[in-house]
């Protein structure tokens, strides 16, 4: 229930107040003075307040100041003000309030901005049980789990862009985890990480509503709009929006929000009011965008405009390093969230882990760990125990089908890092002599960056031995 505040030293004007919002089930307080009000914000800590600019002793401005002083995160304010002062009402938004009503309103207004305000507050409310609910999930993220170079480099992009407000454009392909990266920018030392952080999937709605979706409309503006409705950039305002999927805008979509960013407004749909917004732009994508603008399917110069930072997110399959950190933290998690037995990870199924190419990435990694752990039936988890398109590539189990290796004879030493570093070497090994030392196409079989297969090389002390051939041309159809 909305707790609301009515501050106005005029009884008959309160009792109007109160009893035209009384049928929306408020529960409803008043005060005469700031003095008075001030008492009942620390008592009943109300969601938003009606506040009128002229009170005796402290007036409404300077108690509008006060509270964003003292308190970020008080309630929101509308003020009341008389008729003709228009530019008190401009003073008292910039000084914080929500909004502003001007004397003798009429009782449909009052209505129409409490409940926009009542949806901010609603989206507050919400933004503050999400951001509770990723602290403490944070763990089974995953997504920017990993001590692989690909991983550092996406953390080290994460902390030096946090402090800017530059657009950034995440790109990555499915389940790499794009809007957890657009949270953590968001949440990580950034002077908005109290505002509202807004995602709107634009591949998930239809052409002819996104735009309503993102700007907003007034009352009347197309069949069914039978009210005003904020949009995404001004639910948004003070903290960021997250356009995921950007890609897959409409060519009409593209050219509103290029003029959204330049001019920081927007205009609602159905209305002729410049809104000021003050939003930063997020967006991610797994399109290639500069093929889609060679295609006229994306406009240049909007792409220009969201990739002042760009932070691309490495496949899994391109930092397999990480799958045993990501599987142990997944299956911890899975155990906890459906109340089940802690599970350790079985040799043989890691090895199942580490080998397969994860197309579905981070997301598959954790759906596959939660089945894992609901299906298993002893305390470490089997080969047995997981989907088979990922187990399919071995023998089939037998008696020691935790200790086959699939060929690869890896001694089990209880040491888990070591067994992990020892399986690597030898898979990797057995993949070069496959190709006869030629790391561009282990690289291939392997589905990784050659880079990123020489820095393996090193890390395991095999580049010696192999990262000589790597220096020769990579197009082996030349020789």
């Amino acid at each position: 229930m909305l707790r609301l505040l009515i501050v106005d030293d005029e009884e008959a004007a309160r009792y109007g107040m109160r009893r035209a919002l009384s049928t929306f089930g408020y529960n409803v307080s008043e005060a005469d003075s700031a003095e008075a009000a001030r008492a009942l914000v620390k008592q009943q800590e109300p969601d938003l307040m009606l506040l009128d600019v002229n009170l005796p002793g402290m007036g409404g401005l300077d108690f509008l100041r006060e509270l964003k002083d003292s308190n970020g995160n008080g309630p929101l304010v509308i003020i009341i003000t008389a008729h003709g002062s228009e530019r008190m009402a401009v003073e008292a938004v910039k000084a914080g309030a929500y909004d502003y009503l001007s004397k003798p309103f009429e009782l449909d207004d009052l209505r129409l901005v409490i409940k926009n305000a009542a949806e901010t507050i609603q989206l507050r409310r919400e933004n503050l049980s999400l951001r509770k609910r990723i602290e403490v999930e944070s763990s089974q993220r995953g997504a920017l789990i990993g001590n692989s170079e690909g991983m550092q480099r996406v953390r080290a992009m994460i902390e030096k862009v946090a402090e800017t407000d530059a657009t950034v454009l995440v790109r990555g392909e499915s389940g790499t985890g794009k809007e957890l990266v657009a949270r953590e920018i968001h949440e990580r030392n950034s002077a908005r990480h109290n505002g509202a952080f807004v995602a709107v999937n634009c591949a998930a709605l239809p052409s002819e509503l996104i735009e309503s979706e993102l700007f907003g409309h007034e009352r009347g503006a197309f069949t069914g709009a039978a009210a005003r409705r904020l949009g995404k950039f001004e639910q948004a305002n003070g903290g960021t929006l997250f356009l995921d999927e950007i890609g897959d805008m409409s060519a009409n979509v593209q050219a509103k929000l290029l003029r959204a960013l330049e001019e920081r407004r927007i205009e609602r749909l159905g209305g002729n009011e410049s809104i000021p917004v003050d939003v930063r732009i997020v967006s991610a994508t797994h399109r290639p965008l500069e093929q889609e603008i060679a295609a006229g399917n994306f406009r240049a110069d909007l792409f220009y405009r969201l990739r002042v930072v760009t932070i691309e997110i490495p496949p899994l399959r391109e930092r397999r390093e990480d799958i045993p950190l990501l599987a142990e933290t997944f299956a911890r998690a899975a155990a906890e969230r459906y109340e089940l037995p802690q599970r350790s990870i079985g040799q043989g199924a890691l090895r199942r882990l580490l080998e397969y190419s994860w197309p579905g990435n981070v997301r598959e990694l954790k759906n596959t760990l939660d089945r894992a752990v609901i299906m298993a039936e002893a305390d470490e988890l089997a080969a047995r125990d997981l989907p088979p398109e990922i187990s399919a590539g071995f023998p089939a189990p037998t008696d020691t089908a935790d200790n086959d290796d699939g060929g690869l004879k890896v001694p089990f030493t209880a040491d888990f890092r070591e067994d992990r570093r020892e399986f690597e070497r030898r898979y990797i090994t057995r993949c070069l002599e496959h190709t006869q030392g030629n790391v561009t196409r282990a690289a291939e079989i392997l589905g990784m960056h050659r880079q990123s297969l020489q820095h393996k090389l090193r890390q395991l002390g095999l580049g010696r031995r192999y990262v000589s051939v790597s220096q020769e041309p990579q197009d082996d159809s030349d020789s």
